[in-house]
């Protein structure tokens, strides 16, 4: 089932692995030899991919399924290299900072949540933006 989202949208794990052709055990391994892909997890450990997640992920794969690498050949490249300089260009974005598509990015990442967990998620981001102007004032 192929979802129309946003490029800022946040994918679940059965989204990411069917827009990359590979299985969730797959993706769920990969994060165990991977540091780098850091998926957000809801409560009941239901995961959200965000964008880098899956620029990541799909590098990675290129690299084991195209390039032939092994796992630790990914890995020492990641290590010697740096992802960053792989993908050429900023990674891991602040969830906060992302602009465009507000609303449907909100709604991807709230959609499945229980009223309480909503709730709870807004209050958890007014403190954070709170904290984020006194620490504006403190420089």
């Amino acid at each position: 089932m192929v979802v129309n989202k946003s490029k800022s949208a946040f994918r679940t794990i059965a989204e990411v692995a069917e827009e990359l052709g590979v299985a969730t055990h797959v993706l769920r391994f990969w994060e165990t030899k991977f540091e780098q892909i850091k998926p957000m997890k809801a409560s009941g450990g239901r995961r959200y991919y965000r964008p880098d997640d899956v620029e990541i992920v799909r590098l990675i794969k290129s690299f084991l399924y195209e390039k032939r690498y092994t796992i630790e050949g990914v890995q020492k490249l990641f290590k010697d290299k740096g992802i960053k300089s792989i993908l050429g260009g900023e990674i891991q974005k602040d969830f906060f900072d992302i602009k465009e598509d507000s609303a449907e990015l909100q709604q991807s990442v709230v959609s499945g949540l229980s009223e309480n967990q909503k709730q709870i998620l807004t209050m958890a981001y007014a403190e954070l933006k709170q904290i984020e102007e006194k620490l504006k004032n403190f420089n």
